[in-house]
């Protein structure tokens, strides 16, 4: 991977965190906000992690973006299950857009990669983009919720989504 793929790829990370430490700065999230953040990260993860099914060659990576599609669905499932059991709407907010927004430039810019550039660059994003969601889950998001089910919700993806940052860095550690 070339020094301006590597830089791309910083970059983007540092605005995921940016973007979600934004968040945490501004007044708490409400729980339908909350909600919307959360679904919302988890598509993201979904949609690079179908691009890289699509675009990799490389059994670990497709294996690990198999597994982000299995598990950030099932979250998702379980999230749209409690919204409809509390009757809650989930609201659009400056998080979520900021969220969409990054990630179509990250998706965009993975999309002009192929082989081995694409494997590096898809996994340092999934190592970058598992840590800011955890940040932010850990020190914004859970402690924000007031709802009991949504905060067990999220503490539960939380502990997934630990897993899925460890095996991306596993994973980047096989592609050097």
């Amino acid at each position: 991977m070339n020094a301006l793929n590597r830089l791309g790829i910083a970059l983007a990370g540092l605005m995921l965190t940016t973007t979600l430490g934004l968040a945490a700065e501004n007044a708490k999230p409400t729980d339908p906000q909350i909600a919307h953040i959360a679904y919302t990260a988890d598509n993201i993860d979904i949609k690079a992690a179908e691009l890289a099914v699509k675009t990799s060659k490389n059994k670990a990576v497709q294996d690990f973006a198999k597994d982000m599609i299995r598990d950030h669905e099932a979250v998702n499932k379980q999230a749209l299950a409690l919204v409809a059991k509390l009757k809650v709407k989930p609201e659009d907010n400056a998080t979520s857009q900021a969220l969409v927004k990054q990630a179509d430039a990250t998706q965009a810019h993975l999309a002009t990669l192929k082989g081995a550039a694409f494997d590096k660059a898809y996994v340092d994003n999934e190592v970058a983009y598992h840590h800011a969601v955890n940040t932010a889950l850990e020190t914004t998001l859970i402690p924000a919720a007031q709802n009991a089910e949504l905060k067990e919700l999220l503490s539960t993806g939380l502990q997934i989504f630990k897993g899925h940052e460890d095996h991306a860095r596993m994973v980047a550690g096989e592609l050097k």
